[in-house]
């Protein structure tokens, strides 16, 4: 079964219009959104009216590039043709679109997207054009988003929503099969930013001479074999790892070097997979994987560890809890002669704020997730710890991002299959429904990789030693 399903089909998910002989507006409105689109003999009138505002603002906002937009068979045209980086088109499908892109800007165009309302011939080309434009483009929404704030706590005081919210936030709640991963992650099951050379081509040899089979397993490898360099491992020596994944660096630090490894993840399902793998590499005497918050370590944890690794984990940490995070670091780690490594996508340090607003990521991918800037986590380790843990090396990953996103995106879309998901998620038998779903995924890796691509976000790895320990030779 193919992963897209046909056109998809918008009449499903369309605002419900009124039924006859309703009582008082007053007493069935239910959110400040529905406010402005639920009721039919507003719906014309505010779309036209939000295609409007939108359009009269893309006629300054549009400053790199150009954008073309379609609708009706009518085509109009914003910025500069020829210009750098180009033109992009986006076909408008279904006319909510507007009001959802001028109500929740970005945010609301994904959804639009993943609900089929526009569609869009580059992705990624259209999302690296609204940041390229992003200080014009940003008020878009600014105003309407500035007028329903003061009313928007009541959305949860009253009752209903309409279809397409339903099926928006089906979408974010789902808890994802291991086979679904397999899916498009490397053999190793790294999901994590890869480190791709020469022999793959370099970060661009996908789009010049194309993908080669196994070039995500090389890039992944060297990733694993790179960090565990890096944490100057000895055999003997005991590793603790935030985020097990399903497995990988674990099974190779016991393998390759010989250590005892304690891994903590909050996932059954990547606990139990990642406990098959490891006995089937013979090394369920070394691996022990903890199905453990990391605010909860044991006592028997003081001082006990040689090293400490967390790939891409902290950014399910949160601000508040940074300096608990590098505090429980110290407390593992023994007194001299330890490493850890942290790696992360960031925010460059202009762009980092403690407070981030609700974007895809936040909404559809990883609730509640914040991204560090390196700074906040340099600062984060020096306080939590008194200056116990240094700063040794930082590197950054974010030019290896793209084609690991590219990657992943070329594999969903190869390998995923409806009926293998639809097995623990029924709902997905439905071709609307999946059809939803694949969006989602597909704008996922457009979303992450313009924003590598623009230095919108970065990816960091942050070395530490211990305070007084001589340079790694």
């Amino acid at each position: 079964m193919s992963l897209i399903a046909p056109d998809y089909c918008s009449v499903d998910v369309r605002v419900s219009q009124p039924k006859q002989n309703l009582p008082s507006p007053v007493l069935i409105l239910s959110s400040p959104r529905q406010w402005l689109t639920s009721f039919g003999m507003f719906r014309t009138l505010y779309c036209q009216s939000s295609r409007t505002w939108i359009l009269s603002i893309l006629q300054n906002a549009v400053t790199v590039g150009c954008i073309e937009i379609e609708e009706d068979g009518k085509v109009a045209a914003f910025g500069q043709p020829g210009d750098e980086p180009g033109t992009v088109r986006i076909t408008v499908v279904d006319d909510s679109f507007w009001t959802r892109v001028l109500l929740s800007g970005n945010l609301g165009f994904s959804e639009a997207f993943m609900m089929g309302e526009v569609k869009v011939d580059d992705l990624q080309a259209v999302i690296e054009l609204f940041i390229d434009n992003l200080s014009g483009l940003s008020n878009i929404s600014w105003l309407y988003n500035k007028t329903i704030a003061a009313a928007s706590g009541l959305w949860n005081a009253f009752a209903g929503q309409t279809h397409s919210r339903a099926r928006l936030n089906v979408v974010a709640s789902y808890d994802l099969s291991n086979e679904m991963y397999k899916a498009f992650l490397s053999k190793e099951m790294m999901y994590s930013c890869a480190l791709w050379s020469e022999e793959e081509g370099g970060v661009r040899g996908d789009l010049v001479s194309g993908p080669t089979p196994g070039d995500l397993e090389a890039a992944q490898r060297r990733k694993n074999e790179h960090v565990l360099r890096q944490l100057r491992l000895r055999p003997g020596h005991r590793l603790l790892e935030f985020g097990t994944g399903w497995g990988a660096l674990a099974i190779e630090a016991a393998r390759t070097y010989g250590c005892a490894v304690d891994t903590l993840t909050l996932s059954v399902e990547q606990k139990t997979l990642a406990e098959e793998r490891i006995r089937e590499a013979g090394l369920e005497d070394r691996v022990c994987v903890h199905l453990l918050d990391y605010r909860d370590l044991p006592p028997h944890f003081e001082h006990a560890f040689d090293a400490f690794v967390s790939l891409e984990m902290v950014e399910h940490v949160g601000p508040k809890y940074y300096n608990t995070f590098f505090r429980l670091i110290d407390f593992a780690l023994k007194k001299r002669g330890a490493t850890a490594v942290v790696s992360s996508s960031t925010f460059p340090e202009h762009r980092y704020s403690e407070y981030q607003a609700e974007d895809f990521m936040r909404r559809y991918i990883w609730p509640n997730s914040a991204l560090p800037s390196a700074s906040a986590l340099v600062d984060a380790a020096y306080k939590a710890t008194r200056g116990q843990l240094k700063l040794h090396t930082v590197e950054n990953h974010s030019a290896h991002y793209p084609r690991t996103l590219r990657t992943w995106g070329r594999r969903f879309k190869s390998n995923v299959r409806q009926d293998a998901v639809a097995a623990t998620h029924p709902a997905l038998h439905d071709p609307v429904e999946f059809a939803v779903f694949a969006r989602k995924w597909e704008y996922l890796f457009a979303y992450a990789g313009a924003g590598f691509v623009k230095g919108y976000i970065s990816c960091h790895m942050l070395i530490f030693t211990r305070e007084g320990d001589a340079p790694n030779s």
